[in-house]
């Protein structure tokens, strides 16, 4: 039987029957009108790992440091910092003129409060942690931060996932894993809590105290100017019909558009197409190693052989194959971890039969396995029907629960299965930027903590050197070969669509709505 799987149907404008136009009002001047990819379930970015989250995020809120286009941190809401000689004390100090969009001046107590929230689950902040011997307030701007043992990591952790600083009545109230609702921030953008509705709309006004960095923006760093008046986040699930209402100028740009109108958007006068995140996507086959049967590394192993890379991302990018890249790792292609060490599970000869032996050797006895997919996000849909055919394919026995995307992330982040949202497997996206490194590479640690991927995370932090952290990281990749918390599925790059009124938008793995100026 062959492996190749028949892409679904093309759609395309021209054959679409009459669209409904969009119930959008015409907006004012200076009102950008948005449509994301995904539905808004929560503006928390700690709690929530999608990246929906993160782009409301970069909106109302700011982070101590900013990555530039290289990944190197950059001083953001600070306006200095220092490192004592025995690389002990990390000193920082604020910029003047930072306000929340409640009217409070952001304060080093702000800080001091994100940060430890921060540090109780995501993997930089843990790591601080971990050799923490305090946080102190020393003035009104200005804080310190004391180590057992060097960690020259701090800033990067600090600036490249999800530390942002907000009040300290809000998250003081709410650790890690208790999701935060309001949305108060110092950024550019206020978001409006009032016009929130998750099932169609969100809303971000300027923020007139907002003092961007005299700085060119760059990525995450730099000035960040807000240019517009209001932002309007508009939910059309279709994205058929999301396309028609581009075209029609109903909306100002589309964050992902169907990759199968992509050729008919970029002939459509007044609509420009453009990739704008130079990471792209990272695909993975994840599991739910905490529980049966998935629980055993065997079984997870035993999906290698069957697992062709180029349909789950044809699935998505049709024949628009430089859109796309296979052969992929665990670690992100660009990242300096990437490696070929284990890569024969993944580039050599590919065959069902070799995966339905192996099917039956992990002593799988035919239990059900609930594979969650998300209905309204179109990639992860494409791909998770072609995972769906190849558990069938070899002969495991596959519940579809199709699901909404909030509903999916709850019961991702749930610290305990249930028997009503117990699940298995999916198939997911990553922004590229969370794969380069083991610090930030939440999937490498799986559902369940390997405690010989812990230790090597923590060799990895301590490493001396480039050169030394390569080492350990080839034993991280080895290793997820070997007792696999996901499959990689390839990666690829997902234009953005809009109307050529608008303008200068910053490239960067996460949406940015700053410096973009609409005519």
């Amino acid at each position: 039987m062959s492996m190749k799987l028949p892409r679904r149907s093309a759609l395309t404008l021209a054959a679409a029957a009459p669209l409904a136009r969009p119930a959008i009002a015409q907006s004012a001047a200076k009102t950008l009108r948005f449509v994301p990819h995904a539905n808004l379930s929560t503006p928390d970015p700690l709690w929530s790992s999608a990246l929906i989250a993160f782009d409301a995020a970069y909106m109302y809120a700011d982070q101590l440091f900013g990555l530039d286009a290289k990944l190197i941190p950059q001083p953001q809401m600070l306006e200095g910092y220092t490192l004592s000689a025995d690389r002990l004390v990390w000193s920082f100090k604020l910029r003047e003129n930072l306000w929340f969009h409640d009217g409070e001046p952001v304060l080093a107590k702000d800080a001091v409060a994100s940060i430890k929230r921060w540090s109780g689950r995501d993997l930089f902040g843990k790591r601080m942690a971990s050799q923490l011997n305090e946080m102190k307030v020393t003035g009104d701007r200005s804080f310190e931060i004391h180590l057992k043992k060097p960690f020259a990591h701090l800033p990067y952790g600090l600036g490249a996932t999800s530390c942002f600083i907000l009040p300290e009545r809000i998250v003081s109230t709410k650790d890690a894993y208790n999701q935060i609702t309001e949305a108060v921030g110092s950024g550019p953008y206020r978001f409006l809590a009032n016009e929130w509705d998750r099932s169609s709309r969100a809303a971000f006004a300027k923020f007139d105290k907002y003092v961007p960095r005299n700085e060119k923006p760059e990525m995450w760093s730099g000035g960040k100017v807000a240019y517009l008046d209001r932002v309007e986040w508009h939910i059309i699930p279709d994205t058929a019909t999301a396309a028609q209402a581009l075209i029609k100028g109903e909306v100002d740009w589309l964050e992902r558009p169907l990759f199968d109108l992509l050729p008919q958007l970029r002939k459509s006068p007044g609509v420009q197409v453009e990739v704008v995140d130079p990471l792209g996507t990272w695909t993975e086959i994840y599991f739910n190693n905490a529980i049966p049967p998935f629980d055993n590394p065997k079984l997870r192993r035993a999906l290698f052989p069957a697992v062709i890379q180029s349909d789950y991302i044809q699935s998505v990018i049709g024949d628009q194959t430089e859109l796309m890249r296979t052969g992929v790792g665990p670690f992100h292609p660009a990242s300096p971890f990437a490696s070929g060490v284990g890569m024969e599970a993944l580039n050599g000869p590919r065959s069902l039969d070799a995966a339905r032996k192996l099917v039956k050797e992990s002593g799988y006895n035919g239990e059900q396995i609930v594979q969650m997919v998300p209905t309204e996000l179109p990639t992860a849909n494409a791909y998770g029907m072609v995972l769906n055919q190849m558990l069938r394919d070899i002969g495991l026995n596959v519940k579809l629960d199709a699901t909404d995307w909030g509903t999916l992330l709850s019961r991702w982040n749930a610290k305990e299965n249930t028997e009503k949202g117990a699940w298995n497997i999916f198939a997911v996206g990553w922004a590229g930027l969370w794969i380069t490194n083991p610090g930030s590479h939440l999937p490498l640690h799986g559902h369940k903590p390997n405690p010989k991927m812990e230790d090597l995370t923590e060799q990895w932090f301590d490493a001396p050197d480039l050169a030394a952290q390569k080492k350990i990281c080839e034993q991280m990749q080895l290793l997820a070969f070997e007792e696999p918390p996901f499959i990689p599925v390839g990666q690829y790059f997902v234009p953005q669509a809009h109307r050529d009124t608008v303008s200068d938008i910053v490239k960067a793995p996460v949406t940015a709505f700053w410096n973009v100026k609409k005519a």
